[in-house]
């Protein structure tokens, strides 16, 4: 059978025995089955598998028609195979593996997770994990902020791009945007793996990391303050406080004041007025609301 047809009945999961062996035996073997490990850990791409598929065959066709230019160019064609191999791997297996639920801004999700825990996601912030694998491992990729009940059970992890928040049953919050990274334990206790590190939250504490600076801090809170459609800071940079009110309201906020000062206090999440004076009034700050931008100027 030719190398493309075993490719793609590979691909499409539908090898007989006698075809398995011969896919066994293919030069590229090892490469594909070093992609189909790795799949799952693949950002998601806008793709069509069988266009891609027909640009390889067209490659393939290319080569029975001009042997002496394919051999020249063999490692790049190599390159480009392996390449378009690890586009399908990604249509076949990522997608049908794993789940992806997002919340767009000013929106607030609630997640049921396979073995009853739940996930409530903040404004701008997704989750993904697999429904096939959930009872032999329980771990979920986020991005941005979100409130986790876990049920007991075994280990549950929480994968965020800088940490592993890992726990048996309790409730947490993880918030992971851009330069902020944050763990607040509610019940219970969680550990926090982060660079060389393992760190132990118990109920009441929180662990913060701004710009790459580690605190920690207290919380007499039963559950986060954003659940309830207002956001909490204490000595946090204005400019998170910023960011966070353009995820709520999906407004741009443009300012020449120093951002790096710190804030403390909250707004609301259901009435842009009175969350604008509750951030521009403690730094003696005026605001006007043009269309989708808002400028905040110091008080001339």
């Amino acid at each position: 059978m030719e190398k493309e047809t075993l490719i793609k009945k590979w691909l499409e999961n539908d090898l007989s025995a006698e075809e398995l062996k011969d896919f066994q035996q293919l030069e590229e073997y090892d490469s594909f089955m070093k992609l189909s490990k790795n799949a799952q850990f693949f950002k998601a791409p806008a793709y069509n598998s069988s266009e891609a598929y027909k640009k390889l065959q067209a490659i393939i066709g290319h080569k029975r028609k001009s042997k002496t230019l394919v051999q020249r160019l063999k490692p790049i064609a190599q390159i480009a195979a392996v390449f378009l191999i690890g586009i399908f791997i990604y249509t076949v297996f990522f997608s049908n593996n794993l789940t992806l639920i997002s919340s767009i801004a000013g929106q607030k999700l609630m997640v049921q997770l396979p073995d009853a825990s739940s996930v409530q996601l903040n404004s701008l912030s997704q989750v993904s994990f697999s429904k096939k694998t959930w009872n032999e491992e329980r771990r979920l990729n986020l991005e941005g902020e979100a409130f986790f009940k876990v049920a007991k059970g075994s280990q549950f992890d929480v994968h965020t791009s800088i940490s592993t928040v890992s726990v048996l049953g309790t409730q947490f919050n993880v918030k992971n945007r851009p330069n902020y990274f944050e763990v607040t334990c509610y019940e219970g206790k969680v550990s926090v793996s982060y660079q060389t590190k393992e760190i132990e939250l118990s109920a009441g504490k929180t662990m913060r990391i701004v710009n790459g600076v580690v605190n920690n801090d207290i919380t007499e809170l039963v559950y986060p303050t954003w659940i309830d459609n207002f956001s909490t800071f204490k000595s946090i940079p204005f400019k998170e406080v910023i960011a966070e009110f353009e995820r709520q309201y999906k407004m741009k906020i443009s300012t020449n004041i120093d951002t790096n000062e710190l804030f403390t206090g909250t707004f609301v999440h259901n009435n842009i007025n009175l969350a604008l004076q509750s951030i521009t009034l403690p730094f003696n700050l005026n605001y006007a609301i043009d269309n989708n931008l808002i400028t905040i100027k110091k008080v001339e």
